[in-house]
């Protein structure tokens, strides 16, 4: 594993062990050269999938990508990082085992969408907001008039 810091392909691994939810190994690194010590992380990767984006661009699945954007929707709210690591690999699976070597975006940004609606209500207005492509406030209230109905209809049952 080449350091992050100075670039050495030559690095021992201090300590390993399973995530919080399984998903994972972690690794704790020290490099050989400048003695830096970094984490990586090591996941099951069932199947290489290509996104297909808007236009047929085509790009290779990336949980990074799709981790940022579930984080960046929940910034500022009190979501912890564990759930957010389950919701991202939670997609991931089903994204690789759907048997498909393609798969659209517009399924992607849906996972996402069912998963920020279950875990929280802020995070989920804001990541529709970008996703629908909301243009004007009308939009933001419409939209959240609807999550507020659908939030309402599950207190009262």
């Amino acid at each position: 594993m080449r350091c992050p810091f100075c670039a050495n392909e030559d690095s021992q691994v201090k300590d390993s062990r399973p995530t919080e939810d399984n998903s994972a190994i972690r690794r704790r690194r020290q490099c050989a050269s400048c003695g830096a010590r970094f984490t990586t992380f090591e996941r099951v990767q069932l199947r290489e999938v290509t996104v297909v984006k808007s236009g047929d661009r085509r790009q290779p699945f990336d949980r990074g990508k799709l981790e940022q954007s579930i984080a960046l929707a929940c910034r500022k709210r009190s979501v912890d990082q564990e759930r957010i690591d389950q919701l991202v690999s939670g997609i991931q699976r089903q994204v690789e085992t759907a048997g498909e070597a393609e798969i659209p975006s517009k399924r992607i940004g849906e996972m996402v969408m069912d998963g920020l609606r279950q875990l929280d209500s802020v995070a989920y207005i804001r990541f529709a907001s970008v996703y629908r492509d909301f243009s004007e406030a009308r939009d933001f209230e419409e939209f959240a008039s609807t999550v507020q109905e659908a939030a309402d209809g599950r207190r009262a049952e």
